[in-house]
């Protein structure tokens, strides 16, 4: 029929903070899009995640996008004061004497969690393909050291 328009594509993201357990509030990204894998980047909008660590208002993607690319700007967020991650588990004995090789090992994992250099990763950038008429939901599991991406429903 004529008359009929295609379903629009569109995507929508949220971000959960591992590390607190709870959504991230106030990340900035930019969602660009291409036409072709040797197309060029172009910036199709931006938002911030809400209380819930959602972006609610990012724009139906233009016809002939067939990759996305979601950046997300994550140093701020954890170097916000909203966001700390305290040192819960100081290993020592009782007398706070000799050290266990167990115990060194234990606190050599730990390091990366007490370092204080600010976020390992300053910046996830997301990049995946896309049909049209399609919905894409790509939830981000963030913690200060890592990531993890998958497609949603």
């Amino acid at each position: 029929m004529s008359g009929e328009t295609a379903a629009p594509t569109s995507v929508s993201t949220h971000i959960l903070d591992t590390s607190v357990g709870r959504p991230a509030e106030g990340v900035a990204l930019t969602l660009s899009v291409r036409a072709g894998r040797d197309g060029a980047w172009t910036a199709h909008g931006a938002s911030t995640t809400d209380a819930d660590g959602r972006c609610k208002d990012l724009p139906e993607l233009p016809a002939g996008t067939t990759h996305v690319r979601l950046d997300f700007a994550v140093e701020e967020y954890f170097g916000s004061d909203e966001h700390s991650v305290s040192d819960q588990h100081s290993v020592s004995d009782q007398h706070g004497a000799h050290r266990t090789a167990h115990q060194q090992a234990e606190e050599q994992q730990d390091a990366p969690r007490v370092r204080d250099s600010g976020a390992f990763f300053p910046e996830v950038a997301i990049t995946f393909a896309v049909q049209p008429g399609e919905h894409y939901h790509v939830p981000l599991l963030l913690n200060p050291f890592g990531y993890s991406v998958y497609r949603g429903s």
